[in-house]
């Protein structure tokens, strides 16, 4: 049905598309972008390759779920080819099932070899979320001759030693501090999900997650991940680890506040406008575009081209209570520090001065390249500046002061930069 709605939208080329080397993508929840236009799509692709991601993860629902979801995987599409832009359907094994082996080996039998359908080790990459009992064996089969590289999330690494289901690596959804199964556990972040990974993969390319937060509120899934200086740490662990690839998690998945795109005012709303609304995440591709460079070039160490600075902090310290939150507190709250995190990036030294509500000010001498600091989070204005020889070079004040009261629990950054 999938593959039906859609193949007379464009000509079938025969291509040879050439892969990005160490490629860079994000996973793009396609399912709250139901009224998506290709404008839209090529406004997300723009910024997202401005800062040298590759291409989208287009996370995807079957048609029987979401019914828009053949004409948004085509306008995705269209819209990469527009861009010089890449994207592959990750299917969202929440909802697809090893049922619906034809449907998924047609979907990708259509797509195969577009133009702007991302390439790895010479084959169409697919992947998923959850799926792992898939047989890609039978997709395969079915395909005609038509080459797919399948690199699906795995939830077991210690499974791959053995795996017989025709999957050519393996991508880790095991972005945050946790010992498994969603128990949050203290950060910062470790490698140690990575490295069973690669031990199980035998040489296989590894995809290995970055994400820069976590914390969803809803009935069901209520709880945040420890990732206070991770958007640095993880992105550091990634130069030094040197995955195959490497999939942020996510460009704009807003229900579990790890979104770095804007806010996107024509996706739709789960309920988690509640603590994304106002809660920018942007900035954090400033930070994560010299490290993206960085991998690519095989490089230790980002390099700074212009001096800039990166803010983020929750909004209330974890301490206060919600007048009128009917879901109650999140698991791993409790875990949390009441900080302040700035990155600077800096062509030179310079002065950081960083002042939090009525906390007296801090000054810290920051060292050319990426250097991430924590302060002690105060109640009201969040200030920053940047100084050389006592001349300040940026800063101001945030547009988000600290408080000490709310309505309902959040535990979301406020993201912003100068």
């Amino acid at each position: 049905m999938l593959a039906s709605m859609i193949a007379a939208l464009w000509a079938l080329p025969a291509v040879a598309w050439a892969q990005a080397a160490k490629p860079v993508y994000a996973h793009f929840m396609a399912g709250i972008v139901s009224g998506y236009t290709i404008d839209d799509w090529k406004t997300d692709m723009a910024q997202a390759k401005e800062i040298g991601i590759d291409g989208f993860a287009l996370n995807c629902a079957p048609p029987r779920v979401d019914s828009y979801t053949p004409r948004q995987i085509a306008n995705a599409y269209e819209a990469a080819t527009q861009l010089g832009f890449t994207v592959f359907i990750s299917f969202d094994f929440a909802y697809w099932s090893t049922g619906d082996t034809a449907e998924i080996t047609s979907t990708i039998g259509t797509y195969t070899n577009h133009p702007a359908q991302a390439r790895y080790n010479g084959g169409a990459l697919v992947s998923t979320f959850l799926g792992d009992s898939m047989d890609w064996n039978a997709v395969k089969s079915g395909l005609n001759g038509k080459k797919i590289t399948v690199i699906p999330m795995v939830q077991d690494p210690n499974s791959l030693s053995h795996v017989t289901n025709g999957i050519d690596g393996a991508f880790s959804w095991y972005a945050w501090p946790t010992s498994g199964d969603n128990a949050v556990i203290k950060g910062p972040i470790t490698t140690y999900w990575d490295n069973k990974f690669l031990q199980n993969l035998g040489g296989k390319p590894y995809m290995a997650p970055v994400s820069p937060w976590f914390f969803t509120h809803f009935n069901s899934k209520n709880w945040v991940f420890i990732c206070e200086e991770q958007p640095t740490i993880r992105w550091q662990q990634m130069l030094d680890m040197k995955p195959a690839l490497v999939e942020i998690v996510s460009w704009n998945d807003f229900g579990e506040s790890h979104y770095i795109s804007d806010e996107e005012p024509h996706h739709g709303d789960d309920g988690s406008s509640q603590w994304t609304a106002g809660f920018p995440h942007g900035a954090w591709r400033k930070l994560m575009k010299p490290y993206i460079a960085a991998y690519k070039a095989g490089a230790s160490q980002p390099k700074v081209d212009s001096d800039q600075l990166v803010y983020w902090y929750r909004p209330t310290p974890k301490g206060t209570p919600c007048s009128a939150d009917s879901v109650g507190d999140a698991r791993g709250k409790e875990l949390l520090e009441d900080l302040v995190f700035v990155t600077t990036l800096l062509t030179r030294p310079a002065q950081l001065l960083v002042k939090s509500g009525s906390r007296q000010a801090v000054t810290v001498n920051a060292p050319s390249g990426v250097a991430t600091y924590n302060f002690t989070m105060g109640i009201g204005a969040q200030e920053f500046s940047l100084s050389r020889n006592g001349n300040r070079v940026i800063g101001g004040k945030s547009q988000k002061d600290v408080v000490d009261f709310c309505r309902t629990f959040n535990y979301n950054a406020y993201v912003g930069s100068f």
